[in-house]
């Protein structure tokens, strides 16, 4: 997992709806459609509500038949209950898109992470992806369910209301005109404060997660040093942030909560006192100014209503930005054709299902690091033959790895069977083993055999004994990261999972990093006798250790020099 990320992108702030969201997740559309209709039938129900309420009203002052004014409260009840029906049409309708959308995103976004490539996945923190897809997509319910909704209903809604009080009474209608804007004037103004201390807390939140997984992951090494308190610090002091930021949030939210409803009530009381005057003077029938009267506040609800949810749904617009920027990102990659030290394209030999194989040949490899390279390598790797790459620590033998798994961006020239390497998918010809084991929650058998739909027990054992596994059962259950293993039982299981690759047939090369730094010397005897015997049978196998005991068994040796140099 990285340390650090890329720098984050410009936030898109100011729009209501973010046009990407009809783009990378289709089941919003359909989802549009719906609350559209469904918010022009709500109109309708509010408009009909009011006049029949004005008409059961005035008619009951000018003594109107009961049989007649039963007609209107019966009617007045199944409006009514069709308003409430509409409301939970509407909710059901906002969960399920809501369901569809979050899935859609989460699977573009794996999708996207997977064609940026390894080499864009390292410059990026793996904990604050996990936050935005899980917690930042999760607050996507209340985008759905009550800010877009609403939206819609404004869109629709305040016009139709507008139009039939000013049809009404063009007074009242006018009244509205001029101070509805107030409205969304004051909404920009608190909607820019809200945004940018709901950024704040979204930041706080991701760099919560990342230092609490960093700080797990080294929590045995901080320990030896006796440094775990000072990471139980840092921890508390990030958390006690992220509860400050969330206050404000919530300080805000209240505050433009109540500056909305004192507009809207201050409008209301407006048009209230015009129509009392008037109604005074005789200028206007009750059954007009009450209709309108009880309209004004539905005119002003809408908008109102927006921005209170706003508040509600700026956790995922957050997430959002940051989901999209990472799609973004794999488009426009998408569309130049090029890839990071991948390429869009699939050998023929991955097309029939096979790994592709061959001499592998590095000619002046050099490996990128931002605005450096390191020194170049030259290297040939025959089917059959076990190469030794040694070196001092920084001398660049890892990264020879990186580049030819995708992991970083090289120049020169990789070739395998005379193939570039960037045109080859790497699990079609690659089995690696770094230093960190990498492994997950789930048996040790899933674990070796991961990636693999159908897994032939036999060869799963075949690869546990070969990497001087065998005595660890096969259906033993690990936690997270592998726990329940040793340090060398779990990198012997990640070299077992990477021999397991080239016994099943999917990998012709072996590329094994400090496979024995912790184990004995008798384990790494057998894990050496293991490996020439792979080459011996025809596998190419590439081996990075700083164990002297490495040299009696490989055919070549390449050393690699400390060098690096302007890219």
């Amino acid at each position: 997992m990285a340390s650090q990320d890329a720098d984050a992108p410009p936030r898109v702030g100011g729009r209501p709806l973010d046009p990407r969201l009809l783009k990378y997740a289709r089941a919003s559309r359909s989802f549009f459609v719906a609350i559209a209709t469904i918010g022009f039938a709500q109109t309708v129900v509010i408009v009909t509500f009011a006049w029949l309420l004005t008409r059961a009203i005035v008619g009951a002052i000018d003594g109107m038949p009961w049989a007649e004014l039963s007609g209107i409260l019966a009617s007045l009840a199944g409006v009514i209950v069709l308003r409430a029906a509409l409301l939970w049409v509407r909710e059901t309708v906002a969960a399920r898109a809501s369901a569809r959308v979050q899935a859609q995103l989460r699977a573009n976004l794996i999708g996207a992470v997977d064609e940026l490539g390894p080499g864009w996945l390292a410059r990026h923190n793996s904990a604050h992806l996990a936050v935005t897809a899980g917690r930042g997509l999760d607050a996507l319910d209340a985008y759905f369910a009550r800010y877009l909704p609403q939206l819609a209903q404004t869109a629709i809604a305040t016009p139709i209301i507008i139009a039939v009080m000013w049809w009404m009474d063009w007074i009242s209608g006018l009244t509205v005109v001029l101070t509805i804007p107030l409205i969304p004037v004051f909404m920009i103004l608190i909607g820019m404060a809200t945004r940018a201390v709901q950024d704040k807390q979204w930041q706080t939140l991701r760099q919560l997660a990342a230092r609490f997984a960093d700080t797990v992951r080294g929590l045995s090494t901080l320990t030896v040093f006796g440094r775990q308190h000072r990471a139980v610090t840092s921890i508390q002091r990030i958390t006690e942030r992220y509860r400050d930021e969330t206050m404000r949030v919530l300080r805000v939210s209240f505050l433009s909560g109540f500056a909305l409803e004192l507009l809207a009530s201050l409008s209301v009381a407006i048009i209230a006192v015009s129509i009392g005057f008037r109604l005074l003077e005789g200028e206007l029938a009750l059954l007009i100014g009450l209709f309108v009267l009880l309209l004004a506040p539905e005119a002003y609800l809408p908008l109102r209503q927006v921005g209170v949810q706003f508040h509600a749904a700026a956790e995922g617009v957050s997430a959002t930005d940051d989901v999209f920027a990472v799609l973004d990102e794999a488009a426009a990659r998408r569309q130049s054709g090029r890839r990071d030290t991948r390429s869009s394209g699939e050998d023929a030999a991955a097309e029939a299902g096979g790994a592709a194989s061959g001499p592998l040949v590095l000619r002046n490899l050099r490996v990128r690091y931002g605005e450096r390279t390191l020194a170049p390598v030259d290297l040939r790797a025959d089917a059959g033959e076990l190469v030794l790459l040694e070196g001092p620590s920084g001398a660049g033998k890892s990264s020879v790895f990186a580049a030819l798994r995708g992991a970083a961006g090289f120049d020169g020239e990789a070739t395998l069977g005379g193939v570039p390497v960037t045109r080859l998918r790497p699990d079609r010809w690659l089995a690696w083993a770094g230093q960190q084991p990498g492994l997950i929650s789930g048996t040790v058998a899933e674990n070796v055999a991961l990636g693999e739909p159908a897994p032939d027990p036999a060869t799963v054992a075949r690869a546990l004994t070969l990497a001087g596994a065998v005595d660890i059962d096969p259906a033993r259950e690990l936690g997270v990261q592998g726990a329940g293993l040793s340090g060398g039982q779990a990198q012997r299981v990640a070299v077992a999972r990477a021999i397991h690759r080239h016994l099943s047939g999917a990998a012709s090369v072996l590329a094994l990093d400090e496979p024995s730094a912790a184990l004995d010397a008798q384990t790494e005897d057998l894990l050496w006798r293991s490996l020439r015997g792979l080459a011996d049978a025809g596998a190419t196998v590439l081996l990075i250790s700083h164990r002297t005991t490495a040299r009696a068994y490989a055919d070549r040796v390449v050393r690699l020099q400390t060098a690096v140099v302007p890219a």
